[in-house]
């Protein structure tokens, strides 16, 4: 069994990711030795590093890895490559483990080597080795290009090379390394996963690194072990992952969400300045990638609404029409989205104002302060399940809004809103905005939500079918669009923009 998924405290601390699979209750773990030995030769770790490493060293009473398959991801230049450093100097020198590093270039696997041979030296017997004491277990250094490897007398080694369909083929190690995996093929990786069948120490790990496959990425390999790790929970996987809560808008100005999803800004390895000469050089949605480690939405996940159905249905808001919102809550009132709908001329254009996850009393307040501001000009305000319901109807009362505007959905209605929005997007009657920034909260809901039959007639309800997806968005632009349509309220004043 592995630990949640999910970090509840995310993002008040950089320091732990989003996403953490983890082995639960381990025997114990080599963590700390691996840190301590690297902090004896200068490399000393920031605390999300030496929590990644913890877990990947966890082990059983026979001193065997809790996790065969270990992943992180999380963006650039926060010090990926030092927890791999770590991990290797460890297992070479304190377990005479053979370690193969892959990365997806030669240059970059160049530069790894370059590393490891400021712990090691250039060669055995090095005079101008940096650390005598790590030369002297150096048996000899290849420096051939493309075939950089440093091996120890106590038998360990670690052998670099550029990845290929076959460049991997012939080796047989204890650990792969695959740095860089959002680039890794199929190819490259049937050539190299069974190196480690036969490890020597019988003990075999693979560790994979990097960032969100892009769009000219290969990719595919990295996103099944994200989704396994997400979707599945297995044993016997570690899973560590620094990315937006795709229930929540994915503002690229939000310094907040910056800094969580980039603990190297703590501890100096990453600078602010960097992230706003990137901010204003890099287009929206390369920014969110790189930098807030944003993955696509809906990936892996099933859903009821196509992709081209969604972006066939993409509009400009109405000059004006009859508005009415919506709030829907969650089951347990973790999560809640508020949502609007204009009915005009040509059909109902739908959107979503703003979402929370967290305690649904916090949330309550600012609705019903914003609601109780439009009511005046609103149709109708629909309120969907939860139990931050009734407290949001009792607080739009307190502020004055009649109770003719205020109703609260039953599941008939719900049911029938879910129908009528599927079918208002086939026809084109339901529209809802057009070039959305990436992380849009309506745009992701969709992105991961398929029917769930509710009764034998085949009516239907939404649901996330990824463990950090969120219907709530979905679900409050359905009620709304459906208040819309049926309500035969027309509010004497001219409508505002909904945008």
């Amino acid at each position: 069994m592995a630990s949640s998924i999910s970090s509840p405290g995310w993002p008040r601390s950089s320091q732990a990711p989003r996403l953490r699979l983890a082995p639960a209750r381990p025997a114990k773990t080599f963590g700390p030795e691996a840190c301590t030995l690297a902090a004896d030769y200068g490399l000393t770790a920031d605390p999300w590093q030496e929590l990644v490493l913890d877990d990947w060293l966890a082990a059983d009473r026979s001193n065997r890895w809790k996790a065969m398959t270990c992943g992180l991801t999380l963006p650039r230049q926060n010090g990926k490559n030092a927890c791999l450093e770590i991990r290797e100097l460890f297992g070479v020198v304190g377990l005479g483990e053979r370690i193969l590093h892959t990365a997806h270039e030669m240059k970059t696997a160049r530069k790894h080597f370059k590393r490891l041979k400021h712990f090691f030296g250039d060669r055995a017997n090095d005079p101008a080795a940096k650390f005598p004491e790590l030369n002297g277990l150096v048996e000899s250094v290849r420096n051939v290009n493309g075939q950089e490897a440093v091996f120890l007398a106590n038998g360990g080694s670690i052998e670099l090379v550029a990845r290929s369909r076959g460049s991997a083929r012939g080796f047989t190690v204890d650990v792969i390394v695959i740095d860089e995996a959002q680039e890794l093929s199929d190819d490259a990786l049937e050539a190299m996963i069974s190196t480690v069948s036969s490890a020597p120490t019988g003990n075999p790990q693979v560790i994979w690194t990097g960032t969100v496959p892009g769009p000219n990425s290969v990719g595919d390999a990295f996103t099944r072990l994200r989704r396994q790790a997400i979707d599945e929970h297995p044993g016997g996987m570690c899973w560590h992952e620094w990315s937006p809560d795709p229930r929540r808008q994915a503002d690229p100005d939000d310094w907040e969400l910056i800094r969580a999803v980039n603990p190297g800004l703590g501890s100096g390895r990453l600078l602010e300045s960097v992230i706003r000469s990137e901010r204003k050089s890099l287009s929206e949605a390369g920014f969110a990638r790189e930098r807030l480690g944003l993955w696509p939405a809906g990936n892996g996940a099933r859903r009821a609404i196509s992709d081209q159905l969604w972006r066939a249905t993409a509009a400009p808001p109405p000059a004006d029409g009859v508005r009415c919102f919506a709030v829907a809550f969650s089951g347990d009132g973790t999560r809640q989205a508020l949502a609007g709908a204009v009915k005009h001329d040509g059909g109902i254009h739908v959107n979503v104002i703003g979402s929370q996850t967290g305690d649904a009393e916090a949330g309550v307040a600012p609705v019903a302060d914003w609601l109780a501001a439009r009511w005046r000009r609103t149709a109708v305000i629909e309120i969907l399940g939860g139990s931050g319901g009734p407290a949001l109807a009792d607080a739009l009362h307190a502020r004055g809004v009649p109770r003719r505007i205020v109703h609260q959905a039953t599941t008939a209605d719900y049911l029938a809103s879910c129908s009528m929005l599927m079918e208002g997007l086939r026809t084109g009657a339901v529209t809802h905005p057009a070039d959305t920034a990436p992380g849009d909260v309506l745009d992701s809901s969709v992105a991961v939500c398929d029917r769930k039959r509710r009764r034998v007639d085949g009516a239907f309800g939404w649901e996330a079918t990824t463990p950090d997806g969120d219907e709530t968005p979905l679900e409050a632009v359905s009620v709304a669009a459906w208040a819309a349509k049926n309500t035969r309220r027309r509010p004497g004043r001219r409508q505002e923009v909904l945008v």
